[in-house]
Formats: structure tokens, C-alpha cells, sequence
């Protein structure tokens, strides 16, 4: 095997963040892009060391033409390297990119029940992070939206997401790919720029490295590393504001929550909006929204018997002295 400094990089990633346990079982994603491929070769080379268990699983969204084609060229490669092989085909074509995301992660996540695999690894590069990064803040976000695509995160109580690849970028995969002459299956769907992430990695990415800096993947990158580590410590910050200031009351049909605003008013408004943020992600039938956020948080200094309009699904927050009080059933 030849080994390069891409493998020693890797090594170096999996063993410093703790990424893969020794002889634990993978399950791998490979769409039969270059990021996949590149993936599967450095953990294939890597398994001597490490002793993995390694099995790959392929997803087909039956969006184009050529996905069952895509889909054999995969089980053909798995076959040569005597891996294991799962495919998930679509029962309907999936055609928007959300939706093709979410179906994919529930199809991996069966395949991973299924067959008793506890990490799931796919081959998101700095590239994709740096994508994530710029379509999030174009569309509105916090620090959350910003660093999105992190090393790992659980799919279920037993399953991990795992992405080993981080810290490269995409033209480091193709080149790699193109040193080890692997099979890349050129997915058209890539070039359709009616896709938003695809008008960011064809246009708006290489305008920014020609105008703006050169290597402005990886800075974005770095980026979403170092708003990664703020989140986590936030989020933890929020959840013990979160756990002072509320008590649980009521009966079931007609539950609530009470938050004292005594405790809230003494931490930063970056504590606040995130305990109202945890509650409302609790209680609401979808992710709540800026102003959802905004509006429940104007209640901690607001008069007394200040009360909101309803959010969806009906809950309504009241203030009552010293107490928010929000009602839900």
C-alpha cells in the first residue's frame, strides 16, 4: 500500500478526535463521488491498523436516469474489495435536496439498525462545510446554523453520524482519486445550478476564491471548527440557565411550563435566547424561528400580563409576575 500524507492526516484526525474506537464495525456511504471514494480507499488502507469492521451502504434517490447504473458501479467496487454491501432504493424519487438529505439519513440509519453498526461514516470535506456554512448564513442563522456540519452527531440513542474528512477539501479527494486511478461515477445532478448548494460550489465559491482569498474553502472551514466549540459551550450554559429557571406544572391535558424571569434576567441575552430556543424546539410541531425566539424572549422584561400571540400549533406564553407561563396541550 502506498501511503500518503492524506492516510497520515486521517490517522492523525481519527486518533486525536477520537473519531473510531479499534475494531469497531462501519458502515460507510459511498454515492461513488470522488469524496466517497476517496473516503473508502483511506479507510480501507487504514483498516490494517485499526482492525475495523467495514461494510459499505449505497442510497438510491431514483432522481436520475442513470441511479440504478450508479448504484451497480458501487456494488461492483464493494465486490472487488470484498466489503459487504447494502443498497436503499427510494420508493418514490426524492427530489427536493432537504428531503433527499432526510431520507437518506433514515435509510442509513435502518441499514445500521439492521445490521448492528454503531457509526455511520460519510465523506463531507471542508468543502461541504464551508457550502453548509455560506447557504445557512444566506438564508438567516446563528452560530448553530454556521457550524452545522460537525465531526460527529448522533442519528438515534445508539447510532453516530461520523465525518472523518473534515479538514479537506474537494480538490484534495479528486486529486487523491486521480493518484489511485478510483472509478469516480460523475453524478449530473452536480452540475444542475437550480440547486442552491450547487450555485454556491459552481459560482458563488470560485468568485469568492478568484476576488477574495484563494483558499477561502478552508478558511470558512476553520470557521464553522471554532463556532463548533462556542455552540457546545453555550448549549451547555443554556441548559443549566434552563434547568434554574423552569418548574414543570399542570395536568396533561392541558400542560405547561413556568420560567422564572427573576433567574433569566440575570444571565446575557445570548443565555436567554437560548433557553427560549431549547423550550420552543420542545413544544413546537417545528423548528422555532427567529421571531418565535425574539417574541418568547421580550417576555422575560416585558409588564406584567404581557402575553403572546399564538405560536404554531397554539401554544401561548403570559407573563404572571415573577413567572413566564406558557400553555400547551
Amino acid at each position: 500500500m502506498v501511503w500518503t500524507t492524506l492516510h497520515a492526516k486521517i490517522h492523525r484526525t481519527i486518533r486525536s478526535r477520537h473519531l473510531f474506537k479499534h475494531n469497531e464495525r462501519l458502515l460507510v456511504a459511498v454515492s461513488g463521488g470522488q469524496d466517497s471514494l476517496c473516503l473508502i480507499k483511506l479507510l480501507l488502507d487504514l483498516q490494517s491498523k485499526w482492525g475495523w469492521d467495514l461494510s459499505i451502504a449505497h442510497c438510491d434517490h431514483r432522481w436520475r436516469n442513470d441511479s440504478q447504473a450508479n448504484a451497480e458501479h458501487v456494488e461492483n467496487l464493494a465486490k472487488n474489495w470484498g466489503v459487504d454491501f447494502y443498497l436503499e432504493t427510494a420508493n418514490e424519487p426524492v427530489n427536493s435536496e432537504a428531503g433527499a438529505r432526510d431520507w437518506r439519513y433514515q435509510a442509513l440509519t435502518a441499514i445500521a439498525q439492521q445490521h448492528n453498526y454503531q457509526c455511520i461514516v460519510t465523506g463531507h470535506t471542508a468543502s461541504d462545510r464551508a457550502e453548509t456554512l455560506l447557504y445557512n448564513l444566506i438564508r438567516g442563522t446563528g452560530a448553530d446554523g454556521l457550524q452545522a456540519l460537525t465531526w460527529q452527531r448522533h442519528l438515534s440513542d445508539e447510532i453516530i453520524l461520523v465525518r472523518p474528512l473534515l479538514e479537506i477539501t474537494r480538490q484534495a479527494t479528486g486529486q487523491f482519486c486521480q493518484d489511485f486511478q478510483l472509478p469516480i461515477w460523475e453524478d449530473s445532478t452536480n452540475q444542475d445550478v437550480t440547486y442552491a448548494r450547487n450555485r454556491i460550489r459552481q459560482e458563488l465559491i470560485p468568485y469568492l476564491q478568484t476576488n477574495f482569498n484563494p483558499k477561502v474553502e478552508s478558511a470558512l472551514a476553520q470557521t464553522a471548527e471554532l463556532l463548533q466549540a462556542d455552540v457546545e459551550y453555550l448549549e451547555q450554559a443554556a441548559q443549566q440557565l434552563r434547568e434554574a429557571a423552569m418548574i414543570e406544572s399542570g395536568e396533561k391535558i392541558n400542560y405547561s411550563l413556568k420560567l422564572n424571569r427573576r433567574v433569566l434576567q440575570k444571565a446575557p441575552l445570548a443565555l436567554q435566547r437560548r433557553v427560549m430556543r431549547q423550550v420552543l424546539q420542545e413544544i413546537l410541531p417545528d423548528a422555532p424561528n427567529f421571531e418565535h425566539i425574539e417574541k418568547l424572549t421580550a417576555l422575560i422584561i416585558a409588564p406584567n400580563r404581557s402575553q403572546t400571540d399564538p405560536f404554531p400549533g397554539g401554544a401561548i406564553a403570559q407573563v404572571q409576575g415573577d413567572w413566564i407561563f406558557i400553555k400547551y396541550g
